[in-house]
């Protein structure tokens, strides 16, 4: 897939060093990956939460900090939508933030 806001990811870990090499996981694993659907997703990171049939949440940095991605799977993009410490993420709607 193709990951969108891959220069916003960049510039969380520049601030938030801790972050940096589950970052860079997630990127690796989504930019090989083909999925189709919300399943393959859940297969492939079983500790995402599924938001919604386009929305997931990941864990960085042991829970430290949220990431929400969108997927378009006919066009097998991930949109990075939001990216922040855990109480920020509370803060926040994740079905309908877009911090980028």
């Amino acid at each position: 897939m193709r990951v969108i806001a891959r220069g916003t990811l960049a510039a969380f870990r520049e601030v938030h060093p801790d972050a940096r090499v589950s970052l860079e996981r997630w990127y690796t694993l989504v930019k090989a990956s083909s999925w189709s659907s919300m399943d393959d997703i859940r297969r492939a990171a079983p500790k995402a939460k599924i938001l919604n049939a386009e929305r997931a949440r990941f864990e960085v940095a042991g829970g430290n900090y949220r990431l929400v991605a969108s997927f378009d799977f006919r066009r097998g993009v991930a949109f990075v939508k939001f990216v922040a410490a855990h109480a920020e993420y509370d803060r926040v709607d994740a079905l309908t933030v877009s911090q980028f």
